[in-house]
């Protein structure tokens, strides 16, 4: 008998792939980092919550819906969120102004997250109701807080903005285990600014006094009150112990919070509970680019979900979600990608055969994964799983069922495609002699059904180009 394929996943811990094994079979525990409601999800924010939703369906068919336990965060309370409601409702009091930003961006993030295939994640706790310690007696930061000056590894200190509680760095051993930096290696990088009333460059904030016009709340540390707010760092190490515990299978996020967010989370946490890990598998995703740069408003490069999916602003159009959750899993999750609208095109028409090959068959649920499962087990090889699926090997019923546990709505009628603006441009190339660059718009169009044929018009003798639907 054939042994079944195991789960191997890459941990940033080790360094190394090994075969996933969960703490408590009946209950796998996974926490993602989740956006900071001050503005619209960016295509950046969009990769994690894909690469992740891939992992819960697949741990969901593994150990059963009801035994994964997906948690991914709210972060609003954050200095950003606080500008933006200056900004946005000025003639409103702060903590009212807050929620309306908060909300207004969390609702899109739902929206854009679904327009993804996203499922929701099993519990989203959002930071503000985590703050102070709760009737139902689930972990809260300010404890957690207090617990860690009980224990010596925290300290109240005086700074030029206020009070605040602060990390002791040097009362963990191994402090920089997850980043592999060492201490003394790390204080020209560090974020918090190197200041007088710290004991090391490298102590970070947990709590900051707030000023009267800023949000806050009564943190009492050491019998002493201080109106403040919880650093970033502690709002995670709270939320996810809250539907957790102390210790849990799975923490994942992209590659831009190993440090200092996820180093100073296990420091929390570790120093907090008196434990040897926090998370036992550590999973990152890799860095977003946009047409091969750096993704900034300043190079106009910067764009949300919603814009991608809704306006014309990537490539003249918009760009179905199915369309752009291919796009993203078409890489690896540990690599980086280039966002581009080239990509988008080749993921378009690869969606486009694959709805062809499976048009008219009805999912097969049961036989759906089982084809593939080996190649995702490999530590979410989503590359080479669309290899297989491209393959032609797999018969209509299970190709059909396969995408849909990945996520892919195959119900949504396509939109009518017209292929006029693409010729345009292919014939631009061919004025230019970009031989390459025309070869790829009709291989493109071709993988959508659309034939070119090229031709002369028989009074100028110019180059033009007509086209069918290959059926």
């Amino acid at each position: 008998m054939t042994e079944k394929p195991r789960l191997q996943l890459y941990n940033t811990l080790t360094r190394n792939k090994a075969t996933f094994e969960p703490i408590d079979k009946t209950n796998v525990r996974m926490y993602v980092c989740g956006p900071t409601v001050y503005d619209f999800a960016h295509i950046g924010n969009a990769r994690p919550v894909i690469v992740f939703d891939v992992l819960f369906r697949l741990l969901r068919h593994l150990y059963g819906d009801h035994h994964v336990t997906y948690v991914r965060n709210i972060t609003d309370v954050d200095d950003k969120i606080n500008a933006r409601a200056v900004r946005d409702f000025p003639d409103l009091p702060l903590n009212e102004a807050i929620r309306k930003v908060t909300e207004k961006t969390a609702d899109q993030f739902h929206r854009d997250m679904a327009a993804l295939g996203c499922l929701e994640p099993t519990h989203e706790p959002r930071a503000t109701d985590f703050v102070l310690p709760r009737p139902d007696g689930r972990a809260d930061m300010v404890s957690m807080i207090q617990s860690l000056i009980n224990k010596g590894h925290a300290y109240v200190s005086k700074g030029e903005k206020g009070r605040e509680v602060l990390f002791r760095v040097r009362s963990m051993a191994d402090y920089g285990a997850l980043s592999n930096r060492k201490l003394e290696d790390q204080q020209a990088g560090a974020r918090v600014a190197v200041e007088h009333h710290k004991e090391d460059p490298g102590d970070f904030v947990l709590w900051k006094e707030s000023a009267d016009n800023e949000p806050g709340w009564d943190g009492i540390f050491g019998g002493e009150t201080v109106h403040g707010r919880p650093g970033w760092h502690i709002e995670c190490s709270a939320m996810s112990e809250a539907y957790l515990g102390a210790t849990f299978d799975i923490h994942g996020g992209g590659l831009d919070l190993i440090f200092p967010h996820h180093e100073n989370e296990i420091a929390q946490s570790r120093c907090c509970h008196g434990t040897d890990v926090m998370a036992n598998v550590w999973m990152h995703n890799g860095f977003l680019q946009v047409e091969g740069q750096k993704m900034s408003k300043s190079l106009g490069n910067f764009h949300t979900v919603h814009e991608v999916l809704h306006t014309d602003k990537v490539g003249g159009r918009s760009w179905r979600g199915e369309v752009v959750r291919l796009a993203m899993l078409m890489t690896h999750y540990r690599e980086p990608i280039d966002f581009s609208v080239r990509r988008l095109e080749e993921a378009e028409a690869v969606f486009a055969r694959l709805r062809r090959s499976c048009e008219g068959a009805e999912a097969d649920a049961g036989a759906a994964v089982a084809p593939v499962l080996g190649v995702l087990m490999n530590d979410l090889d989503t590359p080479g799983l669309l290899s297989v699926l491209r393959s032609g090997d797999l018969d209509r019923k299970t190709l059909r069922g396969t995408l849909e546990a990945l996520g892919f709505d195959m119900n949504t009628a396509q939109t009518d495609f017209d292929p006029t603006s693409a010729i345009e441009e292919r014939l631009t190339y061919i004025a230019d002699k970009n031989w390459s660059e025309a070869d790829r718009i009709r291989d493109v169009l071709l993988e959508k059904g659309i034939q070119l044929k090229d031709g002369k018009d028989p009074e100028t003798g110019e180059r033009i180009t007509t086209w069918e639907v290959k059926l």
